[in-house]
């Protein structure tokens, strides 16, 4: 019945013309022979068979279009099959019934052209999202609806919930994008993470999820669905994992296969906080420990971040950038050495892949001492303390949990140095092909200045350098003061304390109170007297409050239902007191979200008075939604000679509640870009009408960021913070394919003051690369020639350790400026010669890498004779900078 009923939606949809209409991107594109996809209590079946795959989350409007092929790109480089996306209800109809699938948020775009590369998609419709996202996802008129109460047993919000699922369903059908019509989605979800809260819910909740599920199934979308963190998701979806670890989970029925949902590679981050980073070589081991345990299917939260361009940051207070320590960085570039490690650990796995896919059962496991431990994946039985037969498949995971010892272990005869906190994989239980400690990938620095600048080179590994070219993006701009208060007719009365979002819909982060008070001789005496001023009081407050009295900034607050307290410097007579709400993202995770809202609680009191308190709560408040310059569109430069824009003097500069023009040229070039806001205040920031965001020039603590970083131990979102005592967020985003090659317009807002006179926009591209690797580590990846175990003519054993450097596309490897076989000291950005060196090896890596994007250099004695030092373990250390290729030699790389 439920699937008669969703059919006679969509016909109901497309009869009135309210699908969305897609354009015919990738018209006429194959991406697969239809296949069908299931699953048992193993793995995903796709086209008949068992697979263990890697997947990679991206969410697409985090990214311009343009970015997107890149991105999917250099997500299969990494080693994905899988691209994971949510599905953002409040950016596809943002009015109800209206829809918009165009630029950022075409979804079908986005779905074939990750089809088109060959790697299948897991769509998580939810719709409920959280993702940092404003509003969890949800569109705000959601709230509107009489009678509704998000995520439970409602029926306004599950008539409108499925409503929107169906559409997505039903679209995804008709432009044939489900596995068994030839498309890249073989996995979709339904709901998100809703085990954290059902319980906050009661009775209403454990039905909603019953019900969720039911609606899923009654889409006949041909592929399996999936619930997260849901424990008592019904036994026809499936219930996956989030976290930082995920080895120990169980599906709550054997039926199932193990699926981590998200794996936290990084976190998120709040205006005034530090920056979280993950350790790669811990997020390794959790990969690994996963597949280890049985494992099969496995995202990360995020393989790509991304900007929350516009006002779609969550809240509150979550910044602009959705960098989450990702290994593809925000700006599109790869994040060494996290991006390659990771490929290097996806590639072990994927060589393993034959022989867990064959285990039926569990794997055989074997305790190797006290907090180490053998998991041996074979398609029979194998006694392991004796030595190992000639098999076709077999792969083996040894883990040492402990935190602090290296441990020796034996496998079938064979010793095994396991260091602290690791998992060394076996592809043919005899070899070690990746221990997850042992990082091979090189570090990148990353710079921010223009092609002809020459950089800094005195930051930390790993940090952003900063040019030395220190020029501003402009010299003339332009000044705009925005009104306080009312500013047009548009605005109304009413005798008590509106909640802001039912007033402003969020069409706006803004709303202004406006109210008088009226102060007599006597009181003026009463403070004159007492040696007092009067104060206000407002019982509870988010994000934002700024107090104006008449027509001046007196002070504010800003937190997360926080009191405010000020003093009132009153005058006799009328007095216009303006407060000015603002939101920084709305709440989008915990229950009863549609609740919490934003602006003022009340009361609002003004205490201090000779007759007593004044309870303004109930006093005549005049209501003005938004900036007049967001109505006029300032920021659209179709708009401009509407404006009546004045020449900026210095006298200005500190204004507050001040909108800022200026035009400037693109930066040479094909390097990503940025801005720097790090001396402006608070406010947004536009780019030829396309909204950066909102930027805050707030500090993060001095304190809680360690000078290094033990990645050993059990990680949380505070362990190995970085930025203390600095700007949370001071370069922000800005797309290439958003600039012209000259007249450019930049629009800021500034509420608090600051100086545009210091903004700049700076290319941004990884500048320094550095590595070390050692005669003892493993060979490359690549030397495994047999992936499918059959023959087993495995070259390994005869290959060398190898060292792989790299520059970002468009750029070579313009000097090195560091290289040493034998004992170097130090690391990236402080190497020096050790005892031992090999004279021949500057120039040899220069004649292998100078000029080139990429290089391989063997690590052998073999590479580097005469021997500089026999008898002792050799290292090679390498530092090498990285420059743009001139437009002439790029297009004939082309």
């Amino acid at each position: 019945m439920l699937a008669f009923r969703l059919t006679l939606r969509f016909l109901f949809f497309a009869a009135a013309g309210l699908l969305p209409a897609v354009a015919p991107v990738c018209a006429g594109w194959e991406f697969f022979e239809p296949f069908n996809v299931s699953y048992d209590h193993r793995a995903l079946i796709i086209g008949g068979k068992r697979r263990m795959l890697i997947s990679a989350g991206f969410h697409y409007p985090r990214a311009t279009p343009e970015m997107w092929p890149g991105i999917i790109s250099k997500s299969k480089e990494g080693g994905a099959d899988v691209i994971e996306t949510y599905v953002f209800w409040n950016g596809h109809e943002p009015v109800r019934g209206q829809y918009y699938f165009e630029a950022r948020y075409d979804l079908v775009k986005f779905v074939k052209l990750v089809g088109a590369s060959g790697l299948y998609l897991h769509l998580r419709i939810g719709p409920y999202v959280c993702a940092e996202w404003n509003f969890g996802g949800f569109p705000v008129w959601l709230r509107d609806i009489p009678g509704i109460e998000f995520r439970t047993n409602n029926e306004p919000f599950k008539d409108e919930m499925e409503r929107f699922v169906s559409m997505m369903v039903e679209l995804m059908k008709k432009e044939m994008l489900f596995s068994w019509q030839g498309g890249p989605i073989i996995l979709l979800q339904v709901e998100n993470e809703y085990g954290n809260v059902e319980g906050s819910y009661g009775q209403g909740g454990k039905e909603y999820v019953r019900w969720a599920a039911k609606l899923a199934l009654g889409l006949r979308a041909g592929v399996p669905w999936v619930m997260c963190k849901q424990t008592d998701a019904p036994e026809i979806v499936i219930d996956a994992c989030n976290g930082f670890y995920c080895d120990g989970f169980e599906p709550n029925s054997y039926k199932k296969p193990k699926f981590w949902t998200e794996d936290w590679n990084g976190w998120y981050t709040n205006w005034g906080g530090r920056l979280p980073h993950r350790p790669v070589e811990d997020n390794a081991f959790a990969v690994a420990r996963f597949f280890q345990r049985g494992g099969s299917y496995h995202n990360y939260y995020m393989f790509f971040g991304g900007t929350n361009f516009d006002r779609t940051a969550g809240g509150p207070f979550q910044i602009t950038s959705y960098d989450y320590d990702a290994p593809i960085d925000e700006y599109g570039l790869l994040s060494e050495p996290k991006w390659g490690h990771l490929k290097d650990l996806h590639a072990a796995i994927k060589l393993c892949e034959p022989a867990l896919v064959a285990v039926d059962q569990e794997p055989q496991y074997v305790k190797l001492g006290p907090m180490q431990e053998a998991h041996v994946y074979s398609n029979v039985h194998l006694n392991l303390s004796q030595s190992l037969p000639k098999l076709s498949i077999c792969s083996a995971f040894l883990a040492n949990i402990d935190e602090h010892k290296s441990v020796a272990v034996k496998l079938f005869g064979n010793t095994y140095s396991l260091p602290p906190w690791t998992v060394s994989i076996l592809p043919d239980c005899k070899t070690v092909a990746f221990n997850t400690g042992q990082v091979g990938a090189q570090t990148s620095i990353k710079a921010v200045g223009s092609p002809a600048t020459s950089y800094s080179s005195t930051s930390m590994p790993g940090q952003l350098l900063l040019a030395a070219d220190d020029s501003y993006l402009s010299s003339t701009w332009m000044t705009f003061n925005e009104p306080i208060g009312l500013w047009n007719e548009n605005h109304f009365t009413t005798n008590q304390i509106l909640e802001h979002l039912n007033v402003t819909k969020d069409v706006t982060d803004y709303l202004w109170y406006i109210t008088r008070i009226n102060v007599s001789e006597e009181d003026i005496t009463y403070w004159k007297e007492k040696g007092i001023l009067p104060n206000l009081t407002i019982n509870s407050i988010r994000d934002v409050v700024r107090v104006f009295l008449n027509g001046h900034l007196i002070g504010g607050t800003y937190g997360n239902w926080v009191k405010l307290e000020q003093n009132l410097e009153l005058v006799k007579g009328c007095n216009e007191l303006v407060l000015l709400s603002e939101a920084v993202g709305l709440k989008n995770y915990g229950a009863f979200i549609e609740k919490d809202g934003a602006g003022i609680k009340g009361p609002i009191k003004v205490f201090g008075f000779k007759d007593g308190e004044i309870d303004l709560s109930s006093s005549p408040w005049t209501y003005q939604v938004g900036l007049k310059g967001e109505l006029a569109k300032i920021f659209s430069p179709t708009e401009q000679e509407k404006i009546e824009w004045m020449v900026l003097q210095p006298s200005q500069i500190q204004a507050t509640f001040t909108w800022y023009k200026a035009y400037f040229d693109g930066p040479n070039g094909n390097d990503t870009v940025a801005l720097d806001l790090g001396k402006m205040g608070k406010g947004q920031a536009w780019v030829n009408g396309n909204g950066i965001g909102r930027y805050w020039s707030l500090i993060a603590p001095e304190d809680g960021c360690p000078k290094t970083c033990n990645y050993r131990g059990a990680y949380n979102e505070n362990k190995c913070m970085q930025n203390c005592g600095k700007p949370t967020q001071t370069w922000y985003h800005v797309p290439r394919e958003w600039l012209h090659e000259t007249n450019n317009l930049l629009i800021i807002f500034e509420e608090t003051g600051g100086n545009p006179f210091h903004i700049k926009l700076k290319t941004r591209a990884t500048k320094t690369i550095c590595s070390q690797i050692s005669e003892s580590h493993y060979p490359p990846l690549s030397a495994w020639h047999n992936p499918d175990h059959v023959t087993r003519n495995i070259s390994v054993e005869k290959s060398s350790p190898e060292m792989y450097l790299h520059c970002d596309e468009g750029h070579t490897i313009s000097a090195v400026t560091f290289a040493s076989f034998g004992t170097p000291r130090g690391s990236c950005e402080s190497f020096s010669l050790g005892n031992c060196h090999a004279q021949i090896s500057l120039s040899l890596v220069s004649k292998t890498c100078l000029g080139r994007n990429n290089c391989r250099i063997p690590v052998s004695i073999t590479n580097f004779k005469p021997d500089p030092c026999r008898g002792t373990l050799k290292t090679l250390a390498v530092q090498a900078e990285c420059s743009p290729l001139s437009d002439e030699k790029l297009s004939r790389s082309r």
